[in-house]
């Protein structure tokens, strides 16, 4: 097992933050390890969002996930969006800022959809010093995380493992593997999963996402509207015996359900990485059940919780 480079926390088990549970959270404030933010959602520091955000970081470590950086666009960086996310950042105290492998627009027009990039030396070369200035500028670490994509660019010289793994190297930033979406691209682009995992060096994981996704038969769309499936709950347990601890976060973004479901999904990380550990020892007998009930992972993780 490997700490991260620089020994960012490992923050346990966590929930993406949606607006549909703030009451609840509000109201209850659950056994929750910590809580992963959509940073645009709060930039402008306003309203009954941000309020309710306020009152949940008085009592949980917040993350923020930006989905607007575009490292991969040819648009010059966007210092306004920058010096507001800075500001986020350090209201929230957040051990590192993330976002994504991709580009989002040009000519300043935001797609609003994470779009693939060229894996060439020379867009390895841009984005590896446009991950370098806005580290300098934000003055925290910068994570990036793989996207899933369902095209490819006949020109790019190397797979996207290998891009990855040579971007964190070169820009010294850290990584945040989202398996499902490793999962998805595999399928879609007819790849080995466990390869491109293998690749990643793992001292620059800091955090892992799980998702659930739509099979369309053909393909597969990461639509994060569902539990996870058997086939990336076991690649999460692969990486894991790779890397050890890191911060672990479930996303449920569309026909989202109560907090409860939601909670109880993220929680059956835990029984993956105890099966990761009980096979790293050897001890057959130690193999855990990953198929307790919501109430049962609940129940459990409450009484540590107090």
């Amino acid at each position: 097992m490997l700490p991260n480079r620089w020994n960012l926390p490992d923050l346990g088990f966590g929930v993406g933050l949606r607006s549909v549970h703030y009451d609840y959270i509000l109201e209850n404030f659950p056994p929750v390890d910590w809580f992963e933010v959509i940073s645009e959602n709060y930039l402008s520091q306003g309203g009954y969002s941000f309020y309710a955000l306020e009152k949940i970081r008085e009592r949980y470590p917040i993350v923020t996930h930006g989905v607007s950086l575009s490292i991969g666009s040819t648009d010059p960086l966007n210092f306004t969006y920058l010096e507001r996310l800075k500001r986020l950042a350090d209201l929230m105290d957040t051990p590192w800022v993330s976002d994504h492998i991709c580009w989002t627009g040009v000519n300043g027009r935001n797609t609003h959809d994470l779009l693939p990039i060229l894996y060439t030396e020379e867009t390895l070369g841009h984005i590896v010093k446009r991950i370098r200035t806005i580290q300098d500028f934000l003055g925290r670490r910068v994570v990036l995380e793989n996207v899933s994509t369902y095209v490819e660019f006949a020109a790019s010289t190397m797979p996207e493992w290998e891009f990855i793994a040579r971007m964190a190297e070169d820009a010294d930033c850290g990584l945040l593997l989202d398996v499902n979406n490793v999962f998805v691209s595999a399928f879609n682009h007819n790849f080995d999963a466990k390869e491109f995992i293998d690749a990643i060096p793992a001292d620059r994981i800091c955090q892992y996402h799980l998702a659930g996704h739509t099979h369309k038969g053909t393909h597969i769309i990461d639509t994060h509207s569902d539990h996870v499936v058997e086939g990336v709950w076991e690649l999460y347990r692969y990486a894991y015996s790779r890397s050890g601890g890191r911060a672990t976060l479930l996303e449920w973004d569309e026909d989202i359900p109560s907090f409860e479901v939601v909670h109880a999904e993220a929680l059956k990380a835990r029984a993956y990485r105890d099966n990761a550990h009980a096979e790293g020892a050897g001890s057959g007998s130690a193999i855990v059940s990953t198929q307790k009930s919501e109430q049962q992972l609940l129940h459990a993780f409450a009484n540590e919780y107090d």
